[in-house]
């Protein structure tokens, strides 16, 4: 099921594509807003798969509410005006529908997403299991991790890993001297395959090298390359309980 939400300050064309969710097997609407700045507060407490957004609004248009995102979704633009469409595809929109559309236009949108998802979640499945493997097999004693990145998988070694951040559907690892690799794998899987004394989930985002840390102060942890990260609300407490137990 893809999780949705869809903005438009016109109530006809929001109720519209409401609509047309409803009719939709594979979609579920989690919310429609009137304005960018009321999906933000949405987008900030609920998981979100795809955004139905018009350009043309007050306030801040579609354009600049995708720029402005901080993670990962799938983008379909909806409007009138058809001269914004290379606009919208410079941002990776999966797919541009001019108004009116109709239910079969949007439904043949909606389908590339769905098989985007399905992709994406195959390779996920495979990778987990390629961490699972990993996890039971290695222990916390293993020295390198396998990465798929760049169409080849590269060896990493795990004490050069400073933190772990999650990017939408990916994962990026930042390394010992400032450079990061990219991968296809969620955080949650990436976690399995980490020694579990060595690294902590410290954000929903977030997995730090505990070695790492330099110091801690008003919810950010401050790392020996001179970067921080913020402490999650819902990790606190594992957190503290960790030094704790090492003061």
């Amino acid at each position: 099921m893809v999780r949705c939400i869809a903005i438009d300050d016109e109530p006809l064309a929001l109720h519209q594509i409401k609509s047309y969710i409803d009719r939709c097997e594979h979609l579920e609407l989690v919310a429609t807003c009137r304005s960018a700045y009321e999906a933000q507060g949405i987008l900030e407490s609920t998981n979100v798969d795809l955004i139905f957004v018009d350009i043309n609004m007050p306030d801040m248009n579609g354009i600049d509410f995708v720029r402005s995102l901080k993670t990962s979704h799938y983008i379909i633009f909806t409007t009138a005006y058809a001269e914004f469409a290379l606009d919208g595809f410079k941002l990776n929109a999966i797919d541009y529908l001019l108004k009116p559309f109709s239910f079969d236009e949007f439904t043949k949108a909606v389908q590339k997403v769905v098989s985007l998802v399905d992709l994406v979640e195959r390779c996920h499945a495979a990778e987990s299991a390629i961490a699972q493997n990993e996890a039971e097999g290695s222990g916390s004693d293993k020295e390198y991790i396998s990465v798929k990145a760049d169409y080849k998988t590269q060896l990493v070694k795990i004490a050069d890993i400073v933190y772990l951040e999650s990017a939408g559907e990916y994962v990026r690892l930042h390394i010992e001297g400032c450079s990061t690799i990219t991968t296809l794998f969620r955080l949650k899987n990436m976690e399995t395959s980490l020694p579990q004394d060595g690294f902590l989930r410290v954000h929903r985002s977030y997995i730090v090298n505990l070695k790492r840390i330099s110091s801690y102060t008003k919810g950010r942890i401050f790392l020996d390359n001179g970067e921080y990260i913020p402490l999650g609300e819902n990790y606190k407490e594992r957190f503290f309980e960790y030094f704790d137990n090492r003061l």
